[in-house]
């Protein structure tokens, strides 16, 4: 949109950033129909019909990639669902990078992150959504204009999951552009972040107390916790990005940045008395809200100690904060405003994308049974949904197997996450460490049949195929990998060579 600019410092990374002054060139779009034959197959023989989610989720999404048109300043195809009208938004992209590098092999959506970084302004600013022309559909200084802040984070999985190292050179300048940016222009004289209801993509959580309605699009003032957890993600990512590229003192400024976050958030937003960290007003308050973004402390290396670790997670485990009938609702049960009937968006609905960053940040932690627990009841429950409605809702009700309301049906984008990505990850239980070679099947799944995966991607061009039952385990693979095998019994570790291997348990 045009809009009366004002001179503005330019960002002293924003030269090194290689995506801006590209221009869109015409991909090559497969049909779904050839594309199927290049997508990992998962075997799952008690529960064929979250096979067929699977499969339709992919065919739904293929159905939901736009490529630019002509004389938009995008510079790569996207994911846009109907709900989007075809724009492109900072989170969904974010997430939507979470299953579609499964896809790697059929069409690079990954690239859809590009259009981000071509986009991004002299000094650092990146728009959090763009309209199909690629025009910004914010000015910069509004506060809901950016975010959430997790580009990073959804490029390092990328790169861990896929070993594709090709792309850190060039969006971690961009990355860090847009870090500092934020740095300048989303914090308070301490350091500590602030954001909205939009702009963190919880729109309507009443955690700003008094300040319901107005939280929607303004800070009030107040230290947002999730923005606080993705800005100490950050860091410590492009920390570890720069490590990687070489550079030097930007990965010791980054640490010490990151050093600060972990110690002013853990000392101003852990409430003690309730064991969990959430939001303050501008006199140091706590909001009476537990918001599952609270839940971003888990992926922010070194945030928490062990022994405030156990008392976090145990509101996972309680019926009357997270655990209810379908897992996890977006506020807590016990939370002020929560809507136990419909869960008005984010006042309790369940939502695919907070559920994901959840069980990874569980994993992360090392919590592998409760990741396993948490994406069986999701599953479930949105399996009900689709045997009834035949399709994928933008969320869930958390008391009952139901659409939320409101909630945009066909909704994959990010929804595709329960029936592919977690699939995969958490129940499958397969998750990869490419850079290290190494691949870890969580087998917690119950079944006494053969389960798990065909035609899974590895490497650049490596396939795998990963099948057992209880007593033996079949590797098939074209690349050589280290494996490890865990339940809750076993945790075993060996080195697999080119071809079939069989293991017995």
């Amino acid at each position: 949109m045009p809009y009366i600019t004002y001179p503005r410092l330019p960002s002293p990374y924003i030269k090194k950033n290689p995506f801006r002054g590209r221009r869109y060139r015409a991909e090559t779009f497969i049909p779904f129909a050839e594309a199927k034959a290049s997508l990992p197959a998962p075997i799952l023989p008690d529960h064929p019909t979250w096979e067929r989610m699977y499969w339709q989720a992919w065919e739904m999404l293929w159905g939901n990639i736009h490529q630019p048109p002509r004389g938009s300043a995008l510079v790569s195809a996207y994911l846009s669902p109907a709900a989007r009208g075809g724009g492109l938004t900072m989170g969904a992209a974010a997430f939507d990078a979470q299953m579609v590098l499964y896809a790697r092999r059929a069409f690079p959506l990954v690239n859809a992150l590009d259009n981000l970084y071509a986009l991004q302004h002299d000094d650092g600013f990146i728009c959090r959504e763009f309209d199909p022309q690629g025009h910004d559909c914010f000015y910069p200084h509004d506060p809901n204009s950016t975010g959430p802040n997790i580009l990073a984070w959804a490029e390092w999985r990328y790169y861990r999951l896929t070993g594709d190292d090709s792309r850190l050179g060039e969006v971690f300048w961009p990355l860090l552009a847009f870090h500092r940016w934020l740095q300048k222009n989303r914090t308070w004289p301490d350091g500590l972040y602030w954001a909205t209801g939009l702009s963190s993509g919880m729109i309507n959580q009443t955690r700003i107390t008094g300040h319901v309605e107005e939280s929607m699009y303004h800070h009030c003032h107040w230290n947002w916790v999730d923005a606080n957890m993705q800005a100490a993600l950050d860091t410590w990512i492009l920390g570890e990005m720069a490590v990687l590229l070489d550079e030097k003192e930007l990965a010791e400024s980054l640490s010490q940045e990151h050093l600060h976050l972990l110690q002013e958030i853990n000392a101003r937003l852990w409430n003690e008395s309730a064991a969990f960290y959430q939001d303050t007003d501008p006199k140091g308050n706590f909001s009476p809200v537990k918001s599952i973004g609270a839940y971003w402390a888990l992926l922010a290396q070194g945030m928490i100690t062990k022994e405030r670790l156990t008392t976090f997670i145990k509101h996972l485990f309680e019926s009357d904060s997270f655990k209810r009938p379908h897992r996890v609702p977006s506020q807590s049960a016990d939370s002020p405003g929560y809507d136990a009937e419909s869960g008005s968006q984010w006042r309790g609905g369940v939502w695919s994308p907070a559920n994901y960053m959840l069980l990874k940040g569980l994993r992360a932690n090392g919590r592998h049974a409760l990741a396993h627990e948490i994406a069986m009841n999701h599953l479930e429950n949105v399996g009900r949904v689709y045997e009834r409605t035949g399709t994928f809702w933008e969320n869930y009700e958390p008391e009952t197997a139901a659409p939320g309301h409101p909630a945009e049906p066909d909704y994959v984008g990010w929804t595709g996450l329960t029936p592919i990505s977690i699939l995969l990850e958490d129940i499958v239980g397969v998750m990869v460490d490419w850079p290290q070679r190494r691949v870890t099947w969580d087998r917690r799944y119950k079944t006494k049949a053969f389960f798990g995966v065909r035609n899974y991607p590895i490497g650049e061009d490596g396939l795998m195929d990963l099948i057992g039952d209880r007593e033996t385990i079949t590797v098939t693979t074209t690349l050589p990998l280290t494996l490890v095998i865990q339940d809750e019994e076993i945790n075993l570790q060996t080195a697999v060579p080119v071809g079939s291997t069989e293991i017995t348990l």
